[in-house]
C-alpha cells in the first residue's frame, strides 16, 4: 500500500465518521480552574517532546462501552482538562473499543495531546491494516507514537527488521508523517525487553515498574540501557496491571493471569506512584476506571514529590 492510497482510504473513513459523531460535553471549566497547580512535565526522552509525569492508559476505563454509568470520553475529557497530556491506547484493548472511546474525544481535541497507540502485528502489510484500523476508530490521521507491542519471551526479534518484518513498516509510516516516533512494549521478560533495546533504535520503551521483586529486573536490566540510548521511558503495571492489587482497597489477589502482581502486602496507590516517578523515566501510565481514580492520581503526580531512593527501597521491602 502506497503513501496516497493510505490515505485516501483513511481520509475517506474519517469523513464518513464525522457525518455520525455525536456531540460531547465541553471541556470542565471547573476542573480546570481548580488546578492551579500543573502536573509536572517531562522530557520524552531525545524526542525533545514534553508530556505530563502521568499519563492516561487505555485499559481500565477506556476499554469499556459507554453506558448511563459510565462515559469512557467523560473521563478522557477531564483527564485533558486536569492536565494529563499524554493518552495511551492500543488496538488489542477492548477489541478496538479503547481506541473507539478515545476518537470521540480526539476528533475535537487531538492537537492538545500527545497520541500513542500500538501493533500487535509483526509483518509488514499486517502492522499497515492494523495502523489503518487504528487510525479509523481515532478518528485522525497521525499519531505521535507507535509501539510494537507485547514483545513475547520467545520473540524472534530478527523478523522486525526484514524487508517484510514489523519495523520496516513502522519506519514507513514515520516516513509518511503518520507516526512522529516509534517505540516498544513488554513485560514478560526483561532480558528480551533489553536485547529489543539493544538491537533496534527506538524512541520509546514502554515497561514494567513497580515495587514487587518480580519487577525489579526491568529496573537492572532494562533501565540502564534505555538511558543510555537517551530513549522516552514510560511505566506500566504501577499498580500491579489487571484489578491492581498493590493498592489498598483492591482486591488483594488479582485476576490470575502470570502478567499481573501480586504482593503480600498491599501500598496506597500515590505511594506506588510516587515509586515510579521517582525513577529515571518520563511517565507512568496508568489506567484510570473512575472520575475518582483520576483525581486521586492526578493528585499523587501534580501535588506529592517522587520518593527518594530510601523510600523506594523502603516499599520495596514492604512489598518484597
Amino acid at each position: 500500500m502506497n503513501r496516497r492510497e493510505f490515505m485516501g482510504s483513511l481520509a475517506a473513513a474519517v469523513v464518513a465518521i464525522s457525518h455520525g459523531r455525536t456531540a460531547l460535553s465541553a471541556r470542565s471549566g471547573t476542573e480546570a480552574k481548580s488546578n492551579v497547580r500543573c502536573i509536572p512535565k517531562r522530557r520524552l526522552g531525545r524526542t525533545g517532546v514534553e508530556v505530563s509525569a502521568l499519563a492516561l492508559g487505555g485499559v481500565a476505563g477506556m476499554l469499556r462501552k459507554r453506558s448511563k454509568e459510565f462515559d469512557p470520553a467523560e473521563l478522557a475529557n477531564r483527564a485533558i482538562d486536569m492536565g494529563i497530556s499524554y493518552l495511551d491506547t492500543a488496538p488489542a484493548y477492548g477489541n478496538g473499543q479503547s481506541e473507539l472511546n478515545y476518537g470521540r474525544v480526539l476528533e475535537r481535541r487531538r492537537k492538545e495531546v500527545f497520541l500513542a497507540t500500538k501493533t500487535g502485528q509483526r509483518s509488514y502489510d499486517g502492522t499497515m491494516r492494523d495502523v489503518e484500523a487504528s487510525l479509523k476508530r481515532l478518528r485522525t490521521d497521525n499519531v505521535d507514537l507507535l509501539q510494537i507491542h507485547g514483545v513475547r519471551t520467545r520473540e524472534d526479534l530478527e523478523k522486525w527488521g526484514k524487508p517484510d518484518g514489523v519495523l520496516t513498516a513502522l519506519r514507513k509510516l514515520r516516513d509518511q508523517k503518520v507516526t512522529r516516533f516509534i517505540g516498544v512494549t513488554g513485560h514478560e521478560s526483561a532480558k528480551i525487553m533489553r536485547r529489543a533495546t539493544e538491537m533496534y533504535e527506538f524512541d520509546t520503551i514502554l515497561t514494567t515498574f513497580n515495587p514487587t521483586t518480580k519487577r525489579q529486573p526491568y529496573e537492572e536490566l532494562v533501565l540502564p540501557v534505555a538511558r543510555k540510548k537517551k530513549m522516552g521511558i514510560l511505566a506500566m503495571k504501577v499498580m500491579g496491571g489487571g484489578v491492581g492489587s498493590l493498592a489498598i482497597g483492591n482486591p488483594i489477589k488479582n485476576d490470575g493471569a502470570s502478567n499481573h502482581d501480586e504482593a503480600p502486602r498491599q501500598a496506597e496507590s500515590e505511594k506506588l506512584i510516587r515509586y515510579v516517578l521517582g525513577l529515571p523515566i518520563t511517565a507512568a501510565v496508568v489506567g484510570m476506571g473512575s472520575l475518582k481514580e483520576l483525581r486521586a492520581n492526578v493528585r499523587a503526580a501534580r501535588d506529592l514529590a517522587p520518593l527518594n531512593e530510601g523510600e523506594r527501597e523502603s516499599l520495596e521491602k514492604l512489598m518484597a
